[in-house]
């Protein structure tokens, strides 16, 4: 009897010690992908952003928050903030010339927003356009001190196809939102709202997709 309940201490002294032994940061970046793979994109981001209290210089978070922001919540302007401070500290990094694209993408879709069906309120767009403004200082200074490329070139691409590409269905899986699914056919967030339009008559809610419905995927030309 003795001997079985010292043995269950012995356990729960040894799990509280490797939790205690593994380092807060990586315990909470560890916490964050579970949460992130479960579904639970609110809980993965608000564990992120404790995170980058500890570590507010690690690139890789800010990245994956950037992600989690454009592809699951649908918001572009805090995805905007991370992907500039992913490209501020990491100016260099081996995700740098994907997020410059990301950036440029996701500030047409953010202004094309405020026409129309706007998604943020004018006073976010006005702390987007000061934000912006100040972020992109940071950016020329360190494009100045490590002599990187401008952050107005994109990505260089493949040589376009001059055909279009035929016009294709897809299914909604778990955790898709329409701007994740614009990023799997096109290669990016931005064309979210094509992909709505030509969905409106079985789209009754653009923020929560219906698992196993089919959506039509607009016909994609090659850009000039």
């Amino acid at each position: 009897m003795h001997r079985s309940v010292l043995w269950m201490l012995l356990a729960l002294i040894s799990a509280g010690c490797d939790r205690m032994i593994t380092p807060r940061h990586a315990q909470q970046l560890k916490d964050a992908e579970s949460k992130a793979v479960a579904g639970d994109f609110a809980r993965a981001i608000s564990l992120y952003e404790s995170a980058l209290e500890d570590r507010p210089g690690d690139a890789e978070v800010h990245y994956k928050l950037a992600l989690l922001y454009d592809d699951k919540m649908n918001d572009p302007l805090n995805a905007l903030h991370h992907f500039k401070r992913y490209l501020i500290i990491a100016p260099t990094g081996p995700r740098a010339n994907d997020v410059k694209g990301f950036v440029k993408r996701d500030e047409v879709a953010l202004l094309t927003s405020l026409s129309g069906d706007a998604l943020i309120s004018r006073a976010e767009a006005t702390r987007l356009r000061n934000e912006n403004l100040s972020l992109r200082r940071d950016l020329d200074e360190a494009r100045g001190r490590g002599h990187i490329a401008t952050l107005e070139q994109s990505p260089t691409p493949g040589k376009t196809k001059g055909a279009e590409i035929a016009r294709q269905t897809y299914v909604v899986q778990r955790g898709d939102t329409l701007a994740s699914i614009s990023r799997k056919f096109y290669k990016t967030s931005t064309r979210w709202k094509q992909i709505l339009d030509a969905n409106r008559n079985v789209i009754d809610n653009p923020k929560k997709l219906v698992v196993g419905q089919t959506l039509v995927i607009p016909a994609r030309t090659s850009s000039h």
